[in-house]
């Protein structure tokens, strides 16, 4: 006699406190299985195999197991591909429903569609919830039904509409006696998947308040610690709740709400217009850019040895710790596409692999912004001045002498190009592309 149970598959959210799909597989009078997929289709296509947030990943699974294991239950983890996956645990199992949370990326689309039919033909339901963001899809729209393609009114919209409902934690603690009781069960090792077990310090779990109450005037100096809360990787993973994270912001302090409402304008964006999550420009004029991608230039860009001191110190950051702070990365990336006219598909795909908060339509949407190319976009005769940003953020060259300490040595590089002259050279590619026709 097969088991009766109904599953709860963790994906982007990564905790048993606060979670929809949990709290909703949890109320449903069957026993829930919890499970993992460590999805080969997206681990295949990474190209380092000490890839931090793997680890980071492992480490979260480990965590929750630990508290499920305390409850008698336990989190059956897999390593394979969804479909596969599926089909025995329906072999195994008489499954009512499976629970599990919205994912908007593309991939992901496809993935839960094909799912969803798997299951459906073996008499299965597939119910899926909002997690990861506040207001999604066409929660936050004009009033003629539209969607927003510029953040400010988007914004007035989304806060205009916040009320305490949608903040209201999901009590799952009430119902953690319905998890399903058996013996617990090994969690692939990082070894037996093809991933080195790296030693890495995440960032806490546990939200600063004295950071978000001074992030106004903190979060544009990267030499500061404590300048932001470096919780992007924990709402990329979804170890913390968002409805938390936007309590404690909408309390304290309005900027820093409004960077977690850049990622649902970002959600968004790439659910009504998916095609940036495919690699086009959201402009699609911006398509006749005549890009230079000089493959030499992009090498020292990636290595941070463009003469450059603070688009270098970034790089270096970002290639040691997987993380960038927020102005670096705009100035990288204004630098990727403006300075050296390097297609921003090229950096967006470099951060993909690099940057453990990586999120598709963050990304994305940062790139774009530099580039001009996207919705809401820097104008594109706006380039960031390398010194001048530099004397505005890091005065004391803190930042820069603790990431490239050999600044003012004779064997760091000369500029890769000179600011001027590649400032005029990107206006006049620029409006030779987008002059009418």
């Amino acid at each position: 006699m097969k088991p009766s149970v109904n599953i709860i598959w963790f994906r982007r959210d990564l905790r048993l406190s606060d979670n929809a799909a949990l709290y909703h597989a949890l109320r449903a009078d069957v026993p829930v299985l919890p499970i993992f997929i460590f999805d080969t289709t997206i681990l295949n296509q990474l190209q380092d195999r000490a890839d931090k947030r793997v680890a980071f990943i492992h480490a979260a699974i480990t965590e929750m197991q630990t508290q499920l294991v305390a409850m008698g239950s336990s989190m059956q983890v897999f390593h394979g591909k969804p479909m596969d996956i599926f089909l025995q645990l329906v072999q195994l199992y008489t499954i009512g429903t499976v629970f599990t949370n919205h994912d908007y990326e593309p991939y992901a689309q496809e993935r839960d569609t094909a799912i969803a039919n798997l299951l459906g033909e073996a008499g299965v339901d597939f119910k899926t919830y909002k997690d990861q963001v506040i207001f999604e899809k066409s929660e936050v729209t004009k009033d003629d039904g539209k969607p927003y393609t510029v953040f400010t009114p988007y914004s007035r919209k989304w806060k205009a509409k916040l009320s305490a409902d949608y903040l209201k934690a999901y009590p799952t603690e009430k119902y953690f006696n319905n998890f399903y009781q058996q013996a617990p069960t090994l969690i692939p090792s990082l070894a037996s998947m093809n991933f080195e077990s790296i030693e890495t310090v995440f960032p806490s779990k546990q939200l600063n308040e004295e950071i978000v109450r001074k992030y106004s005037q903190n979060r544009d100096f990267p030499a500061l610690d404590n300048g932001t809360s470096k919780m992007g990787v924990h709402l990329r993973f979804g170890t913390v709740s968002i409805r938390a994270l936007a309590t404690i912001a909408a309390g304290l302090n309005e900027t820093y709400l409004n960077e977690l409402i850049w990622r649902d304008f970002y959600q968004m964006i790439l659910w009504h217009f998916p095609k940036v999550g495919k690699g086009q420009a959201f402009k699609a004029e911006y398509e006749k850019i005549k890009w230079r991608n000089n493959e030499e230039e992009f090498k020292k860009w990636c290595e941070g040895k463009t003469g450059y001191p603070i688009v270098d110190a970034g790089m270096r950051e970002l290639n040691t710790t997987g993380f960038m702070h927020n102005r670096v990365r705009m100035i990288v990336a204004s630098f990727l596409t403006k300075h050296l006219l390097i297609d921003w598909r090229w950096g967006e795909a470099y951060f993909a692999n690099k940057l453990l908060d990586f999120d598709l339509s963050a990304n994305n949407g940062g790139w774009q912004w530099a580039a001009s190319s996207g919705c809401d976009a820097a104008p594109y005769f706006r380039v960031f001045n390398p010194y001048l940003q530099t004397e505005k953020f890091d005065k004391e060259l803190k930042y820069i002498k603790k990431w490239v300490p050999e600044f003012q040595e004779f064997s760091y590089p000369q500029p890769i190009v000179v600011h001027e002259v590649a400032r005029k050279r990107v206006l006049e590619t620029y409006a030779a592309a987008l002059k009418p026709s």
